[in-house]
């Protein structure tokens, strides 16, 4: 048979519907029915297929154990969004899900209540407290919530080179009544890693590389489904503008000044300090 532009699609399309699981069967045949459409609507010029195949090499080729150029790229497309929102439907009470992004870092270390997870970096120190409960409002004690954050300056423990431990990140372990309290500092708003093929595309266009003030939650707790979260600074820049489409109403929080003195866990501040309070609600599984 003569191979054209008018057959090519269903004769791809039958040669990958042989696949042996028919999930990954109508996963290759739809991909190939979508590629082949979009080409076919742009008229896509070789000149372009070869500029977009050396793009994905080179994303790639950026991808170490500490950076993830490609999740980074499904970010800034708002794939990752669409993928957390059709696997992530939760009911109205429990807490919106958002994007894992590229610098979570397997392997935190345990902390008891209260602990400084910034233990002496630079900046201004943040409380948060609360409660982890299920959707009827029923603490949930042994909660499990792995916390990380950028430092004052915009940077993850990833994109530090010379750093080889944790840094700025913690699990966490709710008490017998559900309730948590996590130390570190004010995180701020920062740029996406602009140095790669991501940041080469988006210099091409009038797109904010910034996100807005934010710290990661993945909380664990068996019976219910896994929360990937972030909880945002309340009049932070960059909210309406987030440039991984993170950002959720539910999700932004008041960071609330406090004076030197008693703080959230117990003890006392000579600084004055910020404090968040916010309620995780899990669905059950």
């Amino acid at each position: 048979m003569s191979v054209d532009e008018d057959n090519i699609t269903e004769l791809a399309v039958q040669r990958w519907g042989t696949a042996h699981s028919p999930r990954l069967g109508l996963l290759m045949t739809e991909l190939i029915r979508h590629l082949h459409d979009f080409s076919r609507e742009v008229q896509l010029t070789e000149d372009e297929w070869t500029a977009a195949i050396e793009w994905l090499t080179a994303a790639g080729q950026t991808c170490d154990d500490k950076r993830q150029e490609l999740i980074l790229t499904s970010d800034v497309l708002g794939l990752s969004t669409l993928v957390v929102q059709l696997n992530n439907r939760f009911g109205p009470r429990a807490t919106p899900a958002t994007v894992l992004g590229p610098f979570h870092v397997d392997g935190s270390p345990t902390a008891p209540y209260g602990f400084d997870m910034s233990e002496g970096i630079e900046g201004t120190p943040l409380f948060f407290t609360g409660k982890v409960t299920d959707t009827g409002g029923k603490p949930l004690p042994g909660a499990v919530l792995d916390v990380w954050q950028a430092d004052a300056d915009g940077a993850y423990e990833a994109q530090l080179p010379e750093i080889d431990e944790a840094r700025l990140r913690a699990k966490y372990r709710t008490r017998e009544d559900g309730t948590y309290c996590i130390r570190t500092i004010a995180p701020r708003g920062y740029a996406i890693p602009m140095d790669g093929p991501v940041g080469d595309l988006m210099r091409r266009t009038d797109i904010s590389h910034f996100r807005p003030a934010h710290v990661h939650f993945l909380i664990h707790e068996p019976g219910f489904r896994k929360l990937t979260t972030h909880l945002f600074q309340e009049g932070g820049q960059y909210l309406e503008s987030d440039v991984v489409f993170g950002t959720k109403d539910a999700l932004i929080t008041p960071f609330t000044e406090r004076g030197a003195g008693a703080a959230p866990d117990g003890g006392t501040l000579e600084v004055p300090h910020l404090h968040a309070e916010y309620d995780f609600v899990l669905q059950p599984d």
